[in-house]
């Protein structure tokens, strides 16, 4: 991992815990990382509650100053109008969320998300001051016609070639077939498709979008393998599911430089 680029360790709570859940989740999330003395400088953990949650978390982050980072699981390519149910970006910018997630499995599945959607949300987050992660991954039908990194490679390029060089980006690379299966992919398969995800930054942004770009793993991340990850040159953190509802394993994940200072 590159010194240069601060890992990153999100917690998607996708469609779990309501308003008044999400306030106690957070205090507890909170107290534990100051009672293992988690250093925030060293790393960012940030949070992605539903919807609804978002003020309530919001406001309890900015009343005590927890070492959080607040982030939306999703966003429309629309800033305001006629389009019921949908979530602008200035409403998670006002919110002072920082990031957003754009173009998870599960949206793309769900609801039919392709690349050209992507990018439109990738558009709407940089024009309202958020920081898009970009999701992308195979299934496994896509690893076994295509292999590891072609399906991955190519959502990210349709992006970057919509947005201008230079914009802030995360990169979150989720092989569909590992998230929530218990199998994450180990951490040389995972390197090897971060590695090319960083050329092709490099190839259409150039090299200083490529060294800058953090790259997250997900899928079945857990305190036992975040150091494996964490190791390898080209993963900067990682984008936690399931694991991020339980606050113990979370911070075990999130206090990955000890793990890795002791393996």
């Amino acid at each position: 991992m590159a010194t240069t680029r601060r890992p990153l360790i999100a917690g998607n709570w996708k469609m779990n815990l309501n308003h008044l859940q999400s306030i106690a989740f957070v205090q507890k999330l909170a107290w534990a990382l100051k009672d293992k003395k988690f250093n925030g400088q060293e790393v960012e953990v940030g949070v992605f509650p539903p919807f609804t949650d978002l003020r309530s978390v919001q406001t309890l982050i900015n009343a005590d100053d927890l070492p959080l980072t607040l982030g939306a699981q999703d966003l429309s390519v629309h800033d305001e109008g006629a389009h019921t149910g949908d979530i602008s970006g200035s409403f998670l910018s006002a919110l002072e969320c920082t990031y957003v997630l754009v173009g998870h499995s599960e949206r793309r599945a769900d609801h039919h998300e392709d690349d050209d959607t992507c990018a439109g949300k990738v558009q709407a987050a940089l024009r309202n001051g958020l920081t898009p992660i970009l999701c992308v991954g195979e299934t496994t039908e896509d690893l076994e016609k295509f292999g590891a990194s072609k399906v991955p490679v190519d959502q990210l390029s349709a992006v970057l070639s919509a947005i201008p060089q230079g914009s802030d980006i995360v990169v979150a690379y989720e092989p569909v077939w590992a998230i929530g299966s218990g199998q994450a992919a180990t951490p040389d398969q995972a390197e090897d498709v971060c590695r090319a995800l960083r050329e092709t930054i490099r190839t259409l942004h150039g090299d200083d979008a490529a060294e800058s770009t953090r790259i997250l793993y997900g899928g079945s991340v857990k305190s036992t393998n975040i150091a494996g990850f964490m190791k390898r040159e080209n993963i900067d953190g990682a984008l936690v599911g399931g694991a991020s509802l339980d606050v113990d394993e979370f911070v075990a994940i999130a206090r990955f430089p000890q793990h890795v200072s002791v393996e």
